[in-house]
This record gives C-alpha cells, structure tokens and sequence, in this order.
C-alpha cells in the first residue's frame, strides 16, 4: 500500500477567536485541533485534508472573518506533508488500549488479553480509528456502559449502524459485544476496505456488512431501518446536519452513540438533535473530545 498524502492548513490567532476560526477551517478540511501557544495569547488552528484545500476560498474565508472580529487578517499556510506510511506509524504509536470492558490492540501486540475483556483487533492502515483517539476511546466507553441494560434483536436483518466507520472500531465493538448484525458505511473507500478486513481478522465477515455510500442516503441503510442502535464518530457539524436524518432512522427508545465533537462544540450537537426529539441522556468527555448518548 502506498504511504498516504495529507494537506496542512494552519494560522495563528487570538485565544478567543480560535473556535471562530476553526470552524471556518474546518469546513474546508477532514478534521482540525486547536492548540496554546502561550497562556492568555495566541492558539494555533491546524487542519489536514487528503485533498489540496481551495486555497482562494479558504483564504477569502478568513480574510472576512478577520475583519469581522476586528484583527490583522492572520498569514494563512496550505501546505503538503511528507508522505506517511501510516501501517508502519500505527503499529508503532499503537499501544493496546482498554475502554470499559474493549481491549483493542494490533496484530502486533504479543502479550494476553486482559480476563473479562471483549478483545478488538484493530490494525487500523489508513482509515480512522484505533481506540487511542478521545472520540474512539469515549464511543468504546459509551458502547460498554449502554451493554449493560441495552438488549439488540438478534434475528433477521435488522440491528445496528455504524455511521462513518472508519476503521470499522465501533462495528466491531457492537458486534462482538451484541452478537447482531451491523450495517457500516463510509464516504472512504478505503475506509471500507479496512472495515471488511478488521471484520475478517475478528471472525465478523458474517455480522458486519461494510459499505461505501454518501450516509444516510445510501440504499443498505435505509433497507434494514428502523435501527436500535447507531454509532456516529464524524464531526460537529456533519453530526447537526444529519440529526434529522438520525431520528428517521433510529427506533423509538433506540440509543445514538455521537462523536468527533470538540468539547466546546457540543452544546450546538446537542440541540441540534434535541430539535428533532432526542433526549441526552450520557456525556463523556476524553481529553478535548466529548462522546454524547442520545435516546429517541
């Protein structure tokens, strides 16, 4: 596999600005941070995208939103990191890691599986996901606190959804723990790809169906609804955007399991899907990253 190619985009601004300016970023970008530069002053907003960013609109973006908060338009760098082989960079910033009762490791982990625990072997290549990310690590503890009082249909075809699979992590983690089969779908598609091959390491070919699609509008998803549970590890505003999409699809007294929300983003998931009737009913922050349980 050919090591995979990122584009960086980065400025610097004043600490009260940041979220601004990172969500203007991060429309334009597969994911973006916020990081202190110093106490009280400056933050960096960094972004990566697989794709060359529009780098006119973008800079147009910020220019405009410079001027509306009143600062120096900040110097806007678009720039192409060095290739990475990321199956090599996985295994070795990959250490096996617990979440509630999930221990997931690589193929090259040689030591035992802790008693009790359900084992996730995950090498994640280029997709998404290995556990030691907040967003994954709070879905694992979300998914193992909702085990304990959730019971999934095990017969026919129905049974849960993993929205944005990534690595396939969250599909994974719900079939082994639920034993029931588990719809995934990603734009990626070598995020598919991966899926079906985490699936077929972990003994689930049979139980997770992997799929490439544009969300909820891809035909495998609406053809097994009403769903009892769905996992969704994407971004604060995909996540507001497809909320409605989420209610038409999740059964009543079913469970959402939402993520890849900065901490400060989440009050804006979290009416965005009590606008459509669900009720929050679990928040767990990991570091910066908030997971979020909402019940329709």
């Amino acid at each position: 596999m050919s090591p995979s190619v990122l584009w960086r985009i980065a400025l610097v601004v004043p600490e009260v600005h940041a979220p601004a300016f990172a969500d203007a970023v991060g429309d334009h970008a597969d994911a973006v941070s916020t990081f202190e530069l110093e106490e009280g002053g400056n933050w960096l907003v960094e972004a990566t995208d697989q794709s060359p960013p529009d780098e006119a609109r973008l800079a147009a973006r910020v220019a405009v939103l410079a001027e509306a908060v009143g600062i120096p338009e900040p110097k806007l760098i678009i720039e192409r990191l060095p290739p990475i082989d990321w199956v090599s960079h996985s295994y070795q910033g990959f250490p096996p890691i617990r979440a509630g009762r999930f221990f997931v490791h690589g193929s090259h982990h040689e030591g035992t599986v802790p008693a009790g625990s359900i084992a996730l072997l995950v090498d994640a290549a280029t997709a998404f996901g290995t556990g030691e990310h907040g967003s994954t690590n709070g879905c694992l503890q979300a998914l193992d606190r909702l085990s304990r009082h959730l019971k999934l249909p095990r017969g026919g075809r129905r049974g849960a959804l993993d929205m944005g699979c990534g690595s396939g992590i969250l599909a994974l983690a719900v079939a082994k723990r639920w034993r029931v089969p588990v719809t995934a779908v990603d734009i990626d598609p070598e995020a598919v790809r991966v899926t079906q091959l985490n699936a077929a390491i972990n003994g689930l070919t049979g139980r997770i169906r992997a799929r490439g699609g544009d969300g909820y509008h891809t035909r495998i998803v609406g053809g097994h609804k009403p769903y009892t549970l769905i996992t969704a590890n994407i971004l604060a505003r995909p996540l507001a955007r497809m909320a409605p999409m989420l209610r038409r699809h999740l059964k009543k007294g079913g469970y959402a399991v939402l993520a890849g929300l900065l901490n400060r983003q989440e009050r804006h998931v979290i009416q965005a899907h009590r606008n459509q009737g669900l009720r929050l009913v679990a928040r767990i922050p990991v570091g910066e990253w908030t997971t979020l349980v909402v019940k329709r």
